[in-house]
């Protein structure tokens, strides 16, 4: 667990929160302030991302589910309520799929079934492609602000440009290995955990079919759709979306 960083903090009944594709612990502050106040905050950054990056990245999802609960292992969480975004909500349903009973409720967030998207705006190879001819600079200046209606103008854009700065292209290229080979959708139907889905109606990244295959698959689902805003509803909406899980969780 060397060179990895883990935000622990607030009290009570443990919130696990797993960030996405180039992020980081600090693309949940907005949350980690509000929730703590109810929930103790676990925000790991993942290996070779945000402020972990000197650790070795990992290229398989199954690997980094298996990542994370070794985190919580070390803190002796064994229950504890689960939110991933985006990449990291595939990891929360693979975490769900090899830890047992020990999820209580479950939070997919602009996420989906299936880690080859169709519909993203563009094939994850195409990203991959992109990322080893254009570079990574270029690469971290294209795809973040797609995750905003407002791209690079968003209030917590900074968020983003914080969490690459010392990414490598290992990391970055790994993170996307791991997506394109990860399918979740026949483990969907054995989700027993009352879960929350939200999505952003303006995400070029999943679309209405991946959250949607979610809801009609995961038994015990509801559907929390964002308005006006794209793949990261939790920096665009904040107010609204803490409120959101705060319920759920409650």
């Amino acid at each position: 667990m060397q060179d990895i960083y883990i935000d622990d903090i607030g009290s009570g009944f443990s919130l696990v929160l797993v960030h996405g594709y180039l992020g980081s612990s600090e693309m949940w502050n907005l949350q980690k302030e509000f929730l703590s106040k109810h929930f103790r905050i676990i925000a790991p950054a993942l290996p070779g991302f945000g402020e972990s990056y000197k650790a070795q990245s990992l290229d398989n999802i199954n690997s980094i589910a298996k990542f994370v609960l070794k985190c919580l292992d070390k803190k002796k969480i064994n229950e504890f309520h689960l939110m991933g975004h985006s990449m990291g909500g595939m990891i929360v349903q693979e975490m769900v799929k090899i830890s047992e009973n020990r999820i209580k409720k479950l939070i997919c967030f602009a996420t989906g079934s299936i880690g080859d998207i169709p519909g993203r705006f563009e094939s994850i190879e195409t990203t991959r492609n992109r990322l080893k001819k254009d570079g990574l600079k270029e690469t971290l200046n294209r795809v973040p602000q797609k995750w905003f209606v407002e791209g690079v103008n968003a209030k917590y854009y900074y968020f983003c440009e914080n969490a690459v700065k010392n990414i490598s292209i290992e990391a970055a290229d790994n993170a996307l290995v791991a997506m394109k080979n990860w399918r979740g959708y026949e483990n969907l139907k054995n989700i027993k955990q009352d879960t929350l889905i939200i999505w952003g109606d303006k995400d070029l990244s999943y679309n209405f079919d991946q959250v949607n295959t979610l809801k009609k698959n995961i038994p015990t689902s509801q559907l929390d759709i964002f308005k006006g805003c794209s793949h990261n509803a939790h920096l665009e909406e904040p107010q609204k979306f803490n409120e959101t899980v705060k319920n759920f969780l409650s």
